[in-house]
């Protein structure tokens, strides 16, 4: 947290400002900052590859990629923001990050009388947009939304009780629509052509015996190449067996086998991403409740750049007998709903196996995740949380999900239920408290 320099005017409210950038950074990023008065960035993020453009002057953008753009306060003085995030384009890639933080109107009265008490430096507004103003101009020119947020209900300083409210209260549904600040965070929309790529797809396995070769047989060809990862992991029956004989018989196939050494099925998944060669990794549950014809789906929404981390939802078609019971149902709608709230994204089901991620992104995840430590034995959160600390842009896709036709579920149901209730309350103090 960036210390305060209470002789500076609105040091409180620039503080947040500064920490929640921060909060949002990867090490070793480049940044650029358009900012129109003075660049309350530069000399408290320490990036070695930081570059600021005044708006209020005539500046030159600069002819290069940046891992994240700033927009800080300076909508409002922009006479054409339109063109403002056309030109920004030839400064990003689809993996920029563009951050911008605005004024809630109904703060207008409060500053104006700031202005005349001294409190804030006067300001000459051209525009005073709200957040769906903001949405539609990114969109026509390309970029998709990933989070949008508020923040600070007490933009002053009052000791106690700006912590408390700002850290706790400011975030709760209907409060925060009274913030004094809106954010939102999006990214440009890959406008080159797509052209095909390599995938790799993770297959844990335990006591899935007669569900290999059947796996096998249903998967479709991904790509330009698709490569299958079996992690078996301490299966009773002969599993291990049943996965070398598909693998001499499907000689034709790239199919690779290795046998876990840790425990849990988030390490069976980490090794078989360490493993992989394919530019794109997808998670395929042994027990084919998620048809595995459905993964073309992901292939394509990732490969058209429709999302970064996409996800499955099993919430959406009706769902086979027996597949999920009623109380397993609620739950899911209940703690989806929460974490949409706590992650600033809209997410429907949280516990669908299927998860797809490029290798680079993963490894953006792995190399992050000391901020969470390991926390999760199934994996699923540890991607999702680790994605949304990334701001990576979320993309569910609907899947009719099965009952299983062979063995029985590895997890219980309770432990799902608890596994949940702690993990909500995990990114609560991770993600939204901060």
């Amino acid at each position: 947290m960036v210390k305060p320099n209470k002789e500076l005017k609105n040091w409180y409210y620039h503080r947040d400002l500064i920490n929640y950038y921060a909060f949002n950074l990867t090490p070793q990023c480049s940044i650029l900052n358009i900012h129109h008065g003075n660049d309350i960035f530069r000399d408290s993020l320490k990036y070695k590859n930081y570059k600021s453009v005044n708006i209020s002057k005539k500046s030159i953008f600069p002819d290069k990629k940046f891992d994240f753009i700033f927009i800080s306060d300076s909508l409002s003085v922009v006479r054409d923001i339109q063109s403002l995030f056309h030109k920004l384009k030839k400064c990003s890639s689809p993996n920029t990050r563009l951050i911008v933080n605005y004024h809630n109107y109904f703060w207008l009265p409060f500053l104006k009388i700031a202005v005349k008490l001294g409190i804030k430096d006067p300001q000459k507004y051209t525009n005073w947009l709200n957040t769906d103003d903001v949405i539609n101009l990114l969109s026509i020119e390309n970029y998709q939304i990933i989070k949008v947020g508020q923040r600070l209900l007490i933009p002053v300083y009052i000791p106690v009780i700006s912590y408390f409210i700002n850290r706790y209260i400011a975030y709760f549904p209907v409060i925060n629509k009274l913030c004094f600040t809106n954010y939102l965070i999006s990214r440009p929309v890959n406008d080159n052509k797509i052209y095909d790529q390599t995938v790799s797809v993770i297959i844990p396995v335990r006591n899935e015996s007669g569900n290999i070769e059947n796996t096998i047989k249903r998967l479709p060809k991904l790509g330009k190449h698709t490569e299958i990862i079996f992690i078996e992991g301490y299966s009773s029956d002969n599993t291990w067996d049943k996965i070398i004989r598909v693998q001499n018989k499907y000689k034709k196939l790239d199919i690779k086998v290795f046998k876990q050494q840790g425990i849990g099925k988030a390490d069976a998944v980490r090794l078989g991403f360490i493993k992989a060669r394919g530019n794109i990794l997808m998670i395929l549950d042994a027990d084919l409740t998620v048809p595995p014809e459905e993964l073309t789906k992901f292939y394509e929404a990732i490969n058209k750049d429709k999302g970064e981390f996409i996800n499955g939802c099993r919430l959406v078609y009706p769902v086979q007998k027996e597949a999920m019971q009623f109380l397993n149902t609620v739950a899911n709608h209940l703690f989806s709903t929460i974490l949409s709230w706590i992650l600033n994204i809209k997410i429907k089901d949280t516990l669908c196996g299927t998860k797809v991620i490029s290798k680079k992104n993963y490894l953006h995840i792995a190399r992050n995740r000391k901020y969470f430590g390991d926390f999760d034995p199934f994996g699923d959160f540890d991607l999702i949380f680790g994605a949304a600390k990334l701001n990576l842009k979320y993309t569910e896709i609907p899947i009719h999900y099965q009952s299983r036709k062979y063995g029985h579920t590895n997890i219980s149901r309770f432990k799902h239920g608890w596994l949940l209730l702690k993990m909500t309350i995990f990114a609560l103090f991770k993600l939204k408290f901060v």
